[in-house]
This record gives structure tokens, C-alpha cells and sequence, in this order.
């Protein structure tokens, strides 16, 4: 029987930090993915992830090389193929026949790919802000126009100087110059929230090496980008109305592709719902999860 606790297990030889809560309600196991790449639960657990233990088994996991989770010997040979089979080597050990997927910004994009490579062991899909692909055009125009316009001072002034056409290399140079302060209003439409996230960053000690997504970064996208009509599996699609990080227009796209998908936004968040509108945001997951298999 699946019981709380914290560990780090084996997943495809590398061991990755799980942590399961809220085991007394007995419920499908939530499983949730972190965006980044490189990213980790740290804040989500500490926010909507404490409302949602009230009600539902939750399982934290955090990909190799992230987080808490140690990474393989060559992290430059992770790929999308293995952040899959990790998620279904997880529900293995979990031992339960199928699973609910959370997934947030990259980790979005790996939750629809994963309910697309074995729906069998997918029940319900939420993502939020989902992205494939670093290099997806539609994003990389949102990040430049995004980045540009939270720049301040001497930060937008070198940003307006920059002379790199390529839409790709001009967004790296882009992000090569900004400021905690210019990414924090990129990324949160409420200044207050992202001081809390940044403290908890800070809190956590935890940092983001890079290896995953200059892995990922020479890869194509994962197939799912292309066949998102073939998910059979009801998918609550959410986004903030602000979001310049993965724009409302990209999934607005998404959500029309998936044949059994609801799409909510929320009118005062950018990239994170989760973190600026908590509570709506866990009641609307909620009432999604319990909602019938249609």
C-alpha cells in the first residue's frame, strides 16, 4: 500500500527524488512535473501543492539532474525518450494501474507526451503553460517582446542596442543581460509574488545546472508536438491571461488540437496560476480531477 514519504529511487539506473503526501485520502495518485528543463517542486510544494495534499495522494517528482534527484553519469545523453520512460518507471514503483498527470510549463509538454506514448496509464491530464520545444518560434517571440518590455533603465537600453536578427541567438543574447528585477516582471504579473517565489528559491538552495536542457536543446521536438489530436484523455489546459513566458495564443492552440480538452485562464496571472491565484487555481484542478472520464 502506498504510504508519505520521501525518497530517492531508481528510475532508468539514475535514483530521483520522490516525495508522496496525502496518501490517507486513498485517491488516484496525482502525479506532478516540474518545468525548467532543470527546474524542481520546491515552491509548488510550499504553495498550491500543500491545498492539494488536503485532497488528493500527491506525488512530487523530480526529473534526473534535477531538484533533489541525482543525474546520470553523462547527462548529455538525456533525452525525451528517457524523461518518459523515468515517468513510467514511476508509476510502476508506485504500483497502481494508471495515474493523474500535473504538469507545469516544460513539464506540461512531458506529461502530454507521456499520455500519448502509454494512455493506458494516464487517467486525467492538467497542464499549465505547457511548452515542447525551446526553440518554438511562437515562444521565442513572446520570451523577446516579453523580456523587452519588463526591462528597466540600463537593461532596456542594452537590449534595444543588441543587433542579432537570428530570433534565436538575439533571445540568448537577451537573457544573457537581464536582471532579477526584469525577469521577475516577465514572469509574475503581481511583484509581490515573485518576491515570495524568488525567496523560496533562495530558501530551497537548490539550483538549476543547465546539463538537461542543453541536452534537450539539440534534439527535435518530442513527437507529441505534432500529434496532440491523438491524446485520448481528457486534459485541463490552464494559462495565466498575462503569460509572456509560454503565451496564451500558443495554448490557446494546444487546447484546440486536443480532442477532450477544457481550457481555463486566469485574468490575474502570468507564467504561474499556481503561485498567483492559489486557491482558484487548486479548486479548478479539483473539481477537474473528480469530473467523469467523459
Amino acid at each position: 500500500m502506498l504510504q508519505d514519504q520521501e525518497a530517492l529511487i531508481s528510475l532508468g539506473n539514475v535514483r530521483q527524488w520522490v516525495r508522496v503526501a496525502g496518501t490517507v485520502h486513498a485517491t488516484v495518485p496525482l502525479v506532478v512535473l516540474h518545468g525548467g528543463p532543470g527546474g524542481n517542486h520546491w515552491v509548488f510544494e510550499r504553495t498550491a501543492g500543500r491545498l492539494l495534499e488536503q485532497h488528493r495522494t500527491v506525488v512530487y517528482y523530480e526529473q534526473r539532474g534535477c531538484g533533489r534527484s541525482e543525474a546520470a553519469e553523462d547527462p548529455s545523453a538525456d533525452s525525451y525518450h528517457v524523461l518518459i520512460e523515468d515517468v513510467l518507471a514511476l508509476i510502476d514503483w508506485l504500483g497502481v494501474p494508471a495515474v493523474d498527470l500535473l504538469g507545469y510549463s516544460f513539464g506540461g509538454g512531458l506529461a502530454l507526451e507521456v499520455a500519448r506514448v502509454n494512455p493506458q496509464r494516464i487517467r486525467h491530464v492538467v497542464v499549465q503553460a505547457p511548452a515542447f520545444h525551446l526553440a518554438d518560434p511562437e515562444i521565442a517571440k513572446s520570451q523577446i517582446a516579453g523580456l523587452t518590455w519588463a526591462a528597466r533603465g540600463e537593461t532596456a537600453d542594452r537590449i534595444r542596442r543588441l543587433d542579432v536578427p537570428d530570433l534565436d541567438r538575439r533571445l540568448d543574447a537577451i537573457w544573457s543581460l537581464v536582471d532579477i528585477e526584469t525577469v521577475d516582471r516577465f514572469l509574475f504579473q503581481d511583484t509581490e509574488h515573485a518576491r515570495r517565489n524568488r525567496s523560496g528559491w533562495a530558501e530551497s538552495g537548490l539550483v538549476n545546472t543547465g546539463d538537461l536542457a542543453r541536452a534537450l536543446s539539440q534534439q527535435p521536438p518530442p513527437a507529441v508536438a505534432d500529434h496532440l489530436p491523438d491524446i485520448q484523455r481528457p486534459v485541463l489546459v490552464v494559462s495565466g491571461r498575462h503569460d509572456r513566458n509560454v503565451p496564451l495564443s500558443f495554448t490557446q492552440q494546444v487546447a484546440e488540437q486536443l480532442p477532450w480538452a477544457k481550457l481555463v485562464v486566469f485574468e490575474h496571472s502570468a507564467h504561474f496560476p499556481d503561485i498567483e491565484e492559489t486557491e482558484t487555481f487548486v479548486e479548478t484542478v479539483l473539481t477537474f480531477l473528480e469530473s467523469p472520464m467523459g
